[in-house]
């Protein structure tokens, strides 16, 4: 039998053996998104969602394009070109715009607490506590 052949095979059954056995503990589960996080990527995803629309939009254009030149060019050399396929219009998507943003809520809805009281007296002071809650020294 031979060896060295070996040697790499049992070293790649090895990793792959070690990897499968630490797959579990490097699973790890992702805090909830923040609500401006996922306002961020709601935005991101309606953004994405035109584009892929202008694309498409630009698609059905240019292939609207080469269909009449492809029967401009037969119809000048003397060709018979079939009749183009009947095929939706293209529709323009338009330009962007952006989901209106939700309003802010509230001082008090959005965790807000109010001012702390006006000091009266100084925090610390030369008095002893029961000079200060009025009872008699022991």
């Amino acid at each position: 039998m031979n060896m060295p052949i070996l040697r790499p095979l049992f070293g790649a059954a090895l990793c792959t053996a070690l990897g499968l056995a630490l797959l579990p503990t490097a699973q790890a589960k992702l805090p909830a998104p923040t609500p401006e996080a996922k306002a961020k990527a709601d935005e991101a995803k309606a953004k994405t969602a035109w584009s892929d629309k202008v694309a498409a939009y630009q698609l059905c254009k240019s292939m609207d394009r080469v269909a009449a030149r492809y029967a401009q060019d037969a119809k000048a050399i003397g060709k018979d070109a079939r009749p183009a396929t009947a095929t939706p219009a293209c529709t323009d998507p338009g330009p962007y715009q952006a989901a209106a943003a939700a309003p802010a809520p509230p001082l008090e809805a959005a965790g807000a607490h109010s001012p702390a009281k006006t000091a009266t007296s100084p925090p610390s002071g030369k008095a002893t506590s029961a000079e200060q809650t009025g009872t008699p020294k022991k």
